[in-house]
């Protein structure tokens, strides 16, 4: 699926969303497009065309507030793991509780990590211990005001770097 750098109106990175909601935005005329795609690729419809976008800007800023402690959901667990396997590097298509939950382990940032199927179903209900496994990371709370730019600073277009680069200091 491909993604597009959503600035904000200052030009500063809030995340990243998919192709087909960064069109409407800027078919809306919600955002305006920074950066086209560097393939050169185009969207066509019956009556226009478009070219795809890899950094797009709002037209009116947008006040993020501050949490104090980012919220463990599926998305931004697999955004902060960078859809990686925690024990083998692979992709990543379910979490894993490094501390077993039938074990006394708890759903926190700390005690879970991205994990294939392959390595989840083998770990099942077992300490790291038990198997001789290590992490591949250490699991922990994502910091930062752009903690859902994680994994972006490797990954992303090489177009999204003069806006993600002061994340990687």
């Amino acid at each position: 699926m491909r993604q597009v750098l959503l600035l904000n109106a200052t030009y500063e990175p809030l995340t990243t969303l998919p192709l087909r909601r960064a069109v409407c935005l800027v078919l809306r005329e919600k955002a305006e497009v920074v950066h086209n795609d560097s393939s050169g690729a185009v969207l066509h419809s019956a009556s226009m065309s478009i070219e795809v976008p890899s950094v797009i800007r709002l037209r009116r800023y947008v006040r993020i507030p501050m949490r104090t402690r980012v919220p463990l959901t599926r998305a931004a667990l697999m955004r902060r793991d960078n859809y990686r396997c925690a024990y083998c590097g692979r992709r990543a298509e379910t979490i894993d509780h490094v501390l077993p939950r039938s074990r006394g382990g708890k759903h926190v940032w700390e005690n879970c990590v991205a994990s294939c199927m392959s390595c989840n179903h083998r770990k099942a209900d077992r300490l790291l211990e038990e198997l001789g496994w290590t992490l591949n990371v250490t699991p922990g709370v994502p910091r930062g005001v752009h903690w859902r730019l994680i994994g972006l600073i490797h990954d992303g277009d090489p177009q999204w770097a003069p806006y993600v680069r002061e994340l990687a200091a």
